[in-house]
């Protein structure tokens, strides 16, 4: 069921971390990957290393005109397009009183204006293909365990990956009646290369502490999450939110220090 030979699929954010981690997976799976980032990711080199059909283009998902030739790239190397993950995304922390305006239309300009722009010309080509005949795509955007339970420093980064939901929602209500399904993904805490060096003793501790499975997650369990909603396995899941946290959000209180603090 989760077997994507024949598929194509588009990956924004995707030279290291989960997006990565997805393009890798779904190769396993048998799809044809384009990773797409941004310049000076190396992204080309990243997509040559995973060997396959595997793809790189440089791509700023901000950049409508960017996002429109990523898509068709895709389409002249691979012949379609089947499945788009709007991966890419940035989380800068910042207390909320020196919150700048500009530094918060940045992480709404990539996180949510940049997931949009994926979505739809995707979803333009997608409806394009089903005129053809061809089997309807899907859609995964990347939200977050922050959609929900936000942190007092990430106030841009929370906003934005609540608008991530309910666009979530939205597109896949209107992309319904062509058989295109829209879900996402609610990542936790989780270890990447960029993260990994960064976290200490007690941040570990922390994490622990807020997870009741008592570790932080991979970044190959969200990309399994991911190709389960891409994948024939979730073919009557659409407009949902699968959050992919060790428990973080049914988890009510924390410990920190032996004492309960509200999450």
């Amino acid at each position: 069921m989760t077997d994507l030979s024949g598929r194509v699929a588009v990956i924004t954010g995707a030279a290291r971390g989960i997006g990565h981690a997805t393009a890798a997976r779904f190769l396993e799976a048998g799809a044809s990957v384009v990773l797409a980032d941004l310049p000076g990711s190396g992204v080309e080199q990243v997509a040559a290393a995973l060997g396959g059909p595997a793809h790189g283009v440089v791509c700023n998902v901000t950049d409508a005109v960017q996002v429109a030739d990523l898509v068709r790239e895709t389409v002249r190397v691979f012949g379609a397009l089947d499945i788009m993950v709007a991966n890419a995304g940035i989380a800068p922390a910042a207390p909320f009183l020196n919150l700048t305006p500009e530094e918060f239309r940045r992480v709404v300009d990539v996180n949510l204006t940049g997931s949009f722009l994926c979505v739809q010309a995707a979803a333009k080509q997608m409806v394009a293909q089903a005129c053809t005949g061809r089997a309807p795509g899907a859609i995964v955007l990347m939200a977050s365990v922050q959609a929900q339970s936000v942190a007092e420093t990430h106030a841009a980064y929370a906003a934005s990956k609540g608008g991530v939901v309910q666009l979530t929602k939205a597109a896949a209500v209107a992309l319904a009646p062509y058989g295109i399904r829209v879900n996402a993904v609610g990542p936790g805490s989780v270890t990447t290369d960029l993260n990994d060096e960064a976290l200490t003793p007690a941040l570990r501790r922390a994490v622990a502490a807020r997870t009741p499975l008592g570790r932080m997650g991979r970044v190959d369990e969200i990309a399994q999450a991911v190709l389960f909603l891409a994948s024939e396995a979730g073919s009557y899941v659409t407009g949902q939110t699968l959050y992919v946290d060790g428990g973080r959000l049914a988890l009510a209180l924390t410990m920190t220090d032996g004492k309960d603090e509200a999450e």
